[in-house]
């Protein structure tokens, strides 16, 4: 693809579920191994289930004392989750998990070839904005025509459908 009007940009909605699948294919299956390794000192698991078998039986309580956490191990996580998604773009051609099964893809922006080590990381650490910002980094997706986040613009990039 070498000319934009061959291009046909993937939208919020199909972005949005390959993130949904994405968490079931990437960070839930890294969440168990840190947990695992963390030996439970991640987050008090059994906190969370207090607080939802709480929530089930009504209680209005639910949410008032909320699990300790580990930032290390949170940090661990979200490096661990950033360095995948990094090796599945890699190995994928700008596709993780999710994206190769919705058929799109990451580009470069202006040339839709493959993105580079720099796009990727930038890209990465370009959802820090896109959340901080109320997830406007994410809608802006809806009105734009080239279908580009805040995240894409940062790192020249775009999500784009594949013909396979």
């Amino acid at each position: 693809m070498t000319n934009s009007q061959q291009v046909q940009y993937a939208g919020f909605g199909i972005r949005f579920l390959a993130s949904l699948l994405d968490t079931f294919f990437l960070a839930l299956p890294v969440g168990i191994v840190i947990y695992i390794i963390s030996g439970g000192a991640w987050f008090d698991f059994a906190t969370y289930q207090q607080n939802l078998q709480m929530a089930m039986s009504g209680n209005i309580h639910a949410l008032d004392q909320q699990p300790q956490t580990s930032l290390t191990w949170e940090l661990i996580f979200e490096i661990a989750v950033l360095v995948v998604t990094i090796i599945f773009w890699k190995q994928f051609k700008g596709a993780t998990p999710g994206k190769k099964v919705l058929h799109i893809k990451i580009v470069d922006a202006k040339s839709f070839k493959d993105i580079s080590n720099t796009q990727a990381i930038t890209r990465s650490l370009g959802y820090i904005p896109s959340i901080l910002l109320l997830g406007l980094g994410f809608l802006i997706i809806i009105f734009r025509k080239d279908k580009r986040s805040l995240h894409d613009l940062l790192a020249n990039t775009a999500v784009i459908h594949t013909e396979d």
